[in-house]
């Protein structure tokens, strides 16, 4: 595996970390801690499970386990009622601790074993492992901030009726190489 890898996954975290922000500000305080049922999540709660889980998997990644003793995962899923402030600060808590490892982690360190639950992992595995559950989440913030905000919802990506004129605008642009997040860069909103 090449830096190219540890580029591309770094950008691709990057991403789902702005659509969950992006999600965030369409929504009130309230709408941040409101379930749809007691078996459902709310925000808050899906915020609270991201951060204790990034911060368990990527803190001291190469001489502790990645679930780590003082995490308490069953707690990330009681109801919480943070203020936004709170809520925002978890969230990037944990962000920062997992960007932060891949800023630090070199090709070299890809095929090293880590553990997570005595289970071991190349670092990639471990990284891929993450970037299918991460988005998982952030997937279901989105979905209930479309549900909450119904139409006046802001669309994150390609807005409903403007399929063509995107891919208009993407293929009258010459073949060049380009990662699929860099269009949707905090720099370039």
């Amino acid at each position: 595996m090449t830096s190219d890898y540890l580029e591309s996954v770094k950008k691709q975290f990057a991403y789902y970390k702005i659509l969950g922000e992006k999600t965030f500000a369409q929504l009130t305080d309230e709408q941040l801690n409101w379930q749809y049922n007691a078996e459902s999540n709310s925000i808050a709660m899906i915020v609270n499970h991201l951060s204790g889980n990034m911060l368990s998997r990527w803190t001291d990644i190469f001489n502790a386990d990645g679930e780590k003793e003082w995490r308490n995962r069953e707690a990330e899923f009681t109801v919480i009622n943070p203020g936004r402030a709170e809520l925002i600060e978890r969230w990037n808590r944990g962000w920062e601790c997992l960007l932060g490892v891949l800023e630090q982690l070199t090709a070299d360190d890809l095929d090293r074993i880590i553990y997570i639950r005595n289970m071991g992992h190349t670092v990639a595995e471990a990284i891929n492992r993450q970037l299918a559950h991460y988005p998982y989440h952030v997937g279901q913030i989105v979905f209930i901030g479309k549900m909450l905000c119904n139409e006046n919802w802001s669309s994150l990506s390609i807005p409903r009726g403007k399929s063509e004129a995107y891919n208009a605008d993407k293929f009258a642009k010459e073949k060049h190489r380009e990662h699929f997040t860099d269009e949707f860069s905090d720099d370039k909103n």
